[in-house]
């Protein structure tokens, strides 16, 4: 990122033709580039109806709503204009070559951002939180990427700091006072059971951040099965739409196509796979094979969908009596996943589905008629929102876990070593509170800049 010290500006709405576009200014001049452009002051937080004018021969731009938020109470922490114009692109290209005549610049990435972390007005935890709040598809992830960023996760790992200390200053007592003789059993006393009591809480958490995660990152589905069992109906209905091309010729499917569901608010990922035989009609249909498999391999779940019409019974299926459905596929299956007995408007004796020591979840559905669809849809968001929880604090990133991880690791040792050797103990110690401050920047917030910032967009 550049300097800190240049004055930067973006339009802060989407981008394109708009009724209203908004347009940020932040930085040391943001003030003064304001009154330039509306040729009086603005007063700190009140809404102003002004005419923006090129300051090169005072034409007028455009009229709108002008803001000043004065620093440091500001998103970035800094003095920020706000201009509220008509979206167009020939406003916008006025108003960019105004802003640079006054000595602003184009803002970079996520840069607006960038300016609330150093100043202190976000930390990386919440910085993340937002970048997952612009990314948010689902109810959920909404929820839980706002209370990121109200600063759950930043309060915990504050709190879990403070018990650190409360740990590290026994151990250090040990350190300073090596010949009194009742010292190491009284650290032993205080610390250990302070240790434990951090290690269980910090298990907790990393024991529930698999259900944080699958929040905001969403759950994946492989639709699975034989040729022309209707797999590619089925995710279109799922999908409610023609995202995959249905036709009676085994094999149609070749690649794997996707459809994105908001299963009760967790994101999921349905793919619709090539169909699984023993013999592949060409060495393409032959790569399609290869990549369902894998893809069934990797999912978080996988719905097995047959032919109801030509399977003449269940115990049939599942004895491996079913010419094209064969043990390789099923043996893709894990316990919790679906079986969809599709076609069921085809066959003309009723199928039984009962069976109490199915490992599996099994409905006779209809892709065609939308029979038992409605069902389906119970069950896979169910089975979606399953340990699913946006309250309280979470492990939501791959990097918290980590973080975590490394602060158990550490503890374990500190655990081991507090009779023995406590100034080891005492260092393990602050490896773990520097391990945690990883989660909201307080240490090593540059390694992970790069990562976190990418995927912001400009303007923000």
């Amino acid at each position: 990122m550049s300097s800190q010290t240049d004055t930067i500006f973006a339009r802060a709405s989407g981008a394109g033709k708009a009724g209203v576009s908004v347009y940020r200014i932040s930085g040391p001049d943001a003030a003064s580039i304001l009154r330039s452009l509306v040729g009086k002051p603005i007063v700190n937080r009140e809404a102003a109806y002004v005419a923006v004018r090129d300051p090169a021969d005072g034409s007028v731009i455009d009229r709108g709503l002008a803001l000043l938020f004065e620093g440091p109470k500001s998103f970035t922490g800094e003095d920020v204009a706000e201009l509220s114009l008509h979206g167009s692109r020939a406003v916008e290209e006025a108003l960019y070559d105004a802003l640079t005549r006054l000595g602003a610049r184009p803002a970079e990435a996520g840069e607006f951002t960038l300016r609330a972390l150093k100043n202190g007005k976000l930390d990386l935890a919440q910085v993340e939180a937002l970048a997952d709040l612009l990314d948010a598809e689902t109810t959920l992830q909404r929820k839980q990427a706002l209370g990121q960023l109200d600063g759950r996760l930043s309060e915990a790992a504050e709190g879990w700091r403070k018990d650190l200390l409360a740990v590290m200053a026994p151990l250090e007592a040990d350190i300073d006072f090596p010949d009194e003789g009742d010292v190491p059993a009284a650290v032993a006393a205080r610390a250990g059971p302070a240790i434990a009591a951090l290690k269980e809480s910090l298990t907790t958490f990393l024991n529930q951040s698999v259900s944080a995660r699958k929040i905001r990152e969403g759950v994946s589905i492989a639709v699975i099965g034989p040729p022309n069992a209707g797999k590619s109906s089925l995710v279109n209905a799922l999908a409610g739409s023609d995202v995959a091309i249905v036709s009676d010729i085994a094999g149609t499917t070749r690649d794997i196509i996707e459809a994105r569901l908001d299963l009760g608010g967790v994101l999921a990922t349905v793919a619709d796979t090539a169909g699984l035989r023993g013999m592949a009609g060409d060495v393409i249909e032959e790569e399609g094979v290869k990549r369902a498999k894998k893809r069934a391999e990797n999912a978080d779940m996988r719905v097995l969908v047959v032919d109801a019409s030509e399977v003449g019974s269940r115990e049939m299926l599942f004895a491996g009596d079913v010419e094209n459905v064969p043990h390789e596929t099923l043996a893709l299956l894990q316990p919790d996943d679906l079986v969809v007995w599709n076609k069921s408007d085809r066959r003309v004796s009723e199928l039984s589905l009962e069976m109490a020591h199915s490992p599996y979840t099994e409905l006779s559905v209809s892709a065609k008629t939308g029979a038992g669809m409605a069902a389906l849809v119970q069950v896979l968001k169910e089975k979606a929102a399953e340990g699913a929880n946006t309250e309280g604090p979470a492990l939501t990133r791959a990097r918290h876990a980590a973080a975590v991880e490394e602060a158990l690791a550490a503890l374990t040792r500190a655990e081991a070593n507090i009779t023995r050797a406590p100034e080891l103990a005492a260092e393990d110690a602050r490896l773990a509170a520097r391990a945690l401050g990883k989660i909201t920047g307080a240490v090593g917030v540059e390694d992970v800049l790069g990562e976190i910032f990418s995927s912001f967009c400009i303007g923000k």
